[in-house]
């Protein structure tokens, strides 16, 4: 290396300096120099341990110290300089990407860090007063109701809250839990089978069952997804799958605990959880047809003929969090979440290791979807259920949805009763999981004399007769390590650990129980090399008879597993590098296991609160070996820690867990759908005459004169400007709108609350809304505009008459309806319908402006032709209670006032969206960049680009067009596998939510030339393939006539007749 003599030098006395090494065992350094201070006071340096110890080994990349022992080994000067120069540059370049991934590191937090100040300063002045020392600091300090407890506080919180718990000791539950990925039973659970398999879906078997024994709950379902693939076994495929072992008589057969498996994608094939995101739009139409028939059937049962809806929804993990979002938008019920595992914080530790790129890492885990479905769930969850403080401080707080420092501010606020203007932040709730301990059994304690002259107090396992054929020595204390073999759990830093320490070795065996295997190379890539890694690991520190390791174990057998680590006074532990809770700490505790567990995570909180263990840093192996040392070498410490745990476990057990649970949840705002209607059933089914409806022979039921109509159609005219709609028209829409006419005085609040009478009258007038009745739904997506955004009528007029058509070519019975729906506000939508002289009573339904309007269509009525769900605006205001706070911030966030990218729509606004025409598109943020703007401010929206990134809409949480066709079938009882929506190809920024899901699609090529796709998510984000599936026997795409004037219609009436 020309110019860099000194690093040959260097490299060359590393070398000499090899021979010179003076430490035990072959260069290795034993545990009882480093204790006695011989290091520093006898050995002198050596730099070739050094190097490789702290240089090679420090770079983390195995393969360097295998390049090293054949460059140490070339006898050939010239080829070993080469080797050499060849190393240090391999070293230099992964010290430079680990220290260009901390760079990176640093400025994502120095940027995340300014976006945050940014925001709360907006929220402190939109707060409009000073803050108190309360709401600077929290009133108890803590904000999270009960996150800085410690759990016998949480028990003296039992008591306080009693009264609100006798109260639901009085009802009888419904509750709804979803744990989506994985292979999910409630027998002999293939834990550790592969990554999608494992504590977590112990965790929710467990806790179903639990909070189905609570006197307050009739019912319990964990909703996951049926698989009915030859990879696994039969009983996935199995519908339902009863958990509680006995039918109680009092609450019948109904009642209880049971996994309910929906089915989603394709049933034959099973799905990694990153590959399931596609997916959940139609798990969670299924889930939906499940919960409405219990609810039905509850109602009969135990709630006087009133539907029970549930109590609550629950979602572990981002998947089965988004469907629960979902759901609980679309059943206006509480939604509640555990994260379990979070995309955040698990790609900042892949990005810190500087081996991955973003992009390689998103491909990987999907965890910009991931993430993204994170949020979402921040935004609806009412409480967010996390199992240590760690989680919440350091794991959640990378959220742009969470905020210590605000969520403090804003529930002091709350708690003085004070105007919080629409802002929210999801509760937080340290509730460390429950375990079952009925089925343990603690042993007593055994002298190293019984276990060598009566082996069969053991015998007894089958497990034990395994572990017999690798230990030479079973009377020596075994210290056991339960994991999946991953490397995050870090099992070859202790089988490093447990070999360097000669002492640690002679006087315990080391026992690891690393899932099921039959044959390494048949495993995934990061399991099978990290195995390999241990088996060299073995023979590199000569463990044999000192290490067992079996191949298999069954689910029934973890608890023998502890039972024998303990009877020979042993010692669990937990080493990973990062542990979200621990539950395998618990399960040693309860069997009496002292533990020596990562400090990084849960194992925190466990210590504080069971002291029986010691805690290390997982990084360094010498730390590991001096704890196992200590606590298997000193019997009285053992003791006391043995003792400490068994005293203290109850507070981890499930009936503790429950019970905070449910005054965690009754502490949240309980809503479920209340409609001031009930759908009436009609006698007698309609006539074909009655409800067929045909363009040719019904006239329109509006005072339209279309022999005068304009001949031109503006998408920007608005209500009062219109010349060319009908005053008709116009006195309708503001009947239905709630509004006077320029001619009438605005109603008093009685006048009001008669017009919500009325127009809950129309709903159950038999005969005039037909939508109950319909056994196929069309839904016409389809919005057509220019290239400035402007509409383009003539062609959505002629796609339109041309869909009806195909429609009643295919079907000729009156079983059918249409819906339109559209980005257009209700007025547009009108004047469209006039322009194409289109029967406005074609149409059951109109979703309008986004999905924040919902009108029915009365034939009958010609006075009120159209009027709105009255239900529909309560049920979409879920955290929608401050427009105006809103408003403010849209203010801030629209650029500079000389240039500013929005520019506020009032014409196109309502009470439950916030229109703006885009000015300057250019500079405008993404509608994912803009919501998370407004997240950090504590709003939570829905932000939708329209009409070719022309609009802009701010719509409630959980209003949108998707979301508006659920509501429909919730509130109708519509069978939504008989919906078809007919949707472009391009379209606003909402429009590949109307694509997946368990209704069929019809796809439509050329509808418009751009959409407004592209200002949906920023380049560092998920792709389509992400939400829309790529193969679906549901989807079919059909094009529009190159002439774009309409529609292919033999096309389009095979793609009807093929999907209905």
């Amino acid at each position: 290396m020309a110019g860099n003599e000194w690093i040959n030098g260097y490299l060359e006395a590393i070398l000499d300096g090899r021979t010179n090494d003076t430490s035990n065992d072959g260069g290795q350094l034993v545990e009882e120099d480093v204790e006695s201070g011989s290091v520093s006071q006898g050995l002198t340096f050596n730099p070739a341990r050094y190097f490789i110890d702290e240089v090679v080994n420090g770079t983390d990349e195995i393969d360097l110290h295998h390049f090293w022992v054949k460059v140490t080994a070339t006898k050939n000067t010239e080829e070993r300089n080469r080797r050499l120069e060849n190393l240090c540059w391999r070293i230099w370049h992964l010290s430079r990407t680990t220290k260009k991934a901390d760079w990176e590191q640093k400025k994502r937090t120095q940027k995340r860090r300014m976006e945050r100040e940014r925001g709360r300063r907006d929220v402190v002045e939109d707060l409009s007063e000073d803050l108190s020392e309360g709401e600077k600091f929290g009133v108890d300090g803590s904000c999270h109701g009960g996150s800085g407890m410690k759990l016998s506080e949480s028990h003296f919180n039992l008591e306080l809250l009693g009264d609100q718990q006798q109260q639901q000791k009085e009802k009888r539950l419904y509750i709804v839990m979803i744990s989506l990925h994985g292979l999910v039973r409630g027998w002999n659970m293939e834990l550790g089978r592969d990554s999608d398999t494992g504590g977590q879906v112990k965790y929710a078997v467990e806790f179903a069952k639990a909070l189905a024994q609570m006197p307050e709950v009739y019912r319990v379902d964990l909703l996951t997804r049926q698989i009915c693939s030859l990879e696994v076994d039969s009983s996935y495929g199995e519908p339902t799958e009863m958990l509680t072992s006995e039918v109680d008589e009092e609450i019948g057969e109904a009642g209880g605990a049971y996994i309910i498996r929906i089915p989603c994608g394709d049933k034959e094939k099973y799905y990694e959880k990153e590959n399931l995101w596609p997916y959940i739009p139609e798990f969670v139409d299924g889930a939906l047809g499940h919960i409405l028939n219990i609810s039905k059937v509850l109602g009969d049962l135990i709630g006087g003929g009133s539907a029970v809806w549930p109590h609550v929804i629950h979602g572990h993990y981002a998947d089965a969090g988004y469907a629960a979002c979902l759901l609980s938008g679309a059943l206006n019920v509480p939604m509640v979440l555990t994260g379990h595992s979070l995309g955040r914080n698990k790609l900042e530790q892949i990005l810190k290791q500087g081996k991955q790129s973003k992009e390689e890492i998103n491909k990987t885990y999907k965890i910009y979807r991931r993430i993204d479905a994170e949020e979402l769930c921040l935004d609806s969850a009412e409480l967010v259920v996390t199992s240590t403080r760690q989680e919440i401080e350091e794991q959640w707080g990378l959220y742009d949805g969470f905020d210590l420092e605000l969520d403090r501010k804003l529930r002091a606020r709350a708690k003085r009763g004070q105007n919080c203007y629409g802002l929210y932040m999801p509760r937080m709730a340290v509730i460390p999981p429950g375990m079952d301990f009925s089925n343990v059994i603690v042993q007593g304690d055994s002298t190293e004399e019984d276990l060598e002259n009566d082996p069969g107090q053991l015998s007894d396992s089958p497990l034990w007769g395994e572990t017999l054929r690798f230990l030479n020595n079973t009377s020596k204390p075994i210290i056991l390590a339960l994991a999946r073999p991953d490397p995050k759990k870090n099992i070859a830093t202790l089988v490093k650990a447990f070999g360097e320490c000669n002492k640690l070795r002679k006087l315990a065996n080391l026992m690891l129980i690393m899932g099921n295997r039959d044959d390494i190379d048949q495993m995934p890539a990061a399991s099978a090399n990290l195995l390999t890694t241990v088996l060299k690991l073995i023979d590199k520190y000569d463990l044999y008879g000192e290490v067992a390791y079996p191949k298999h174990h069954k689910q029934s057998d973890v608890g023998d597993i502890y039972r024998i680590a303990a009877k020979t006074k042993g010692v669990f532990i937990n080493p990973a590098l990062v542990e979200p809770f621990g539950l395998t700490l618990i399960e040693a505790a309860a069997h009496g296991l002292p533990m020596v567990a990562t400090k990084n995570g849960g194992p925190v909180d466990i210590h504080r609160t069971l002291q029986n263990g010691l805690l290390i840093d997982p990084h360094d192996d010498k730390a590991i070996a001096s704890a196992l040392y200590r606590l298997v070498a000193d019997k009285n410490l053992w003791s006391e820690c043995r003792q400490n745990g068994l005293r203290n476990i109850n507070l981890y057990s499930w009936p503790q867990h429950c019970k905070i649970y449910f005054v965690r949840v009754s502490q949240c705002r309980m809503r479920h759908p209340q409609w001031q209607s009930d759908p009436v059933e009609s006698a007698e089914s309609e006539s074909e005459t009655d409800s067929f409806k045909d363009v040719q022979d019904i006239s329109l039921r509006l005072s339209l004169d279309l022999d005068n109509r304009s001949s031109s159609f503006n998408s920007s005219d608005r209500l009062g400007q219109d010349d060319g709609i009908s005053d008709h028209i116009r006195k309708a829409i503001e009947r239905a709108k709630g509004r006077p006419s320029n001619s009438q005085e605005r109603n008093d609040e009685n006048g009001r609350e008669k017009q919500s009478l009325d127009h809950s009258n129309s709903l159950n007038s038999s005969g005039k809304l037909l939508l109950r009745r319909r056994k196929h739904l069309f839904v016409i997506a389809v919005d057509c505009y220019d290239s400035n955004g402007e509409s383009c009528a003539q062609k959505q007029v002629n796609i339109i008459q041309e869909i009806i058509n195909a429609i009643r070519f295919v079907h000729t019975s009156a079983s059918f309806g249409f819906v339109l729906s559209t980005s257009m506000t209700v007025t547009e939508t009108l004047s469209l319908l006039q322009f194409g002289a289109i029967n406005l009573s074609t149409f059951d339904a109109l979703i309008c402006s986004s999905g924040s309007e919902l009108f029915y269509v009365s034939g009958d009525n010609v006075d009120s032709p159209i009027f709105p769900d009255p239900d529909y605006d309560s049920h979409i205001d879920y955290r929608w209670e401050n427009a105006a706070g809103l408003r403010k911030h849209m203010l801030k966030l629209s650029g500079p006032k000389d240039s500013p990218f929005f520019e506020q729509d009032a014409l196109a606004s309502n009470s439950h969206c916030l229109a703006y025409k885009v000015k300057n598109l250019s500079t405008a943020p993404k509608a994912d960049a803009l919501r998370k703007e407004l997240r950090m401010r504590g709003a939570r929206c829905h932000v939708i680009y329209c009409q070719n990134c022309s609009r802009l809409r701010i719509l409630p949480l959980h209003a949108s067009r998707s979301q508006a066709l659920r509501y429909l079938y919730v509130r109708w009882g519509l069978d939504i596998a008989n919906m078809c929506v007919l949707v472009g190809e391009r379209g606003d920024t909402d429009y590949e939510e109307l694509i997946p899901g368990m209704h069929k699609t019809i796809i439509l090529r050329n509808v418009v030339s751009s959409g407004s796709e592209k200002m949906g998510r920023s380049p560092n984000s998920y792709g389509r393939e992400d939400v829309v599936p790529l193969q679906s026997p549901n989807i079919l795409t059909v094009t529009v006539s190159e002439d774009y004037e309409g529609l292919k219609s033999q096309e389009l009436i095979a793609s009807i007749k093929r999907l209905v």
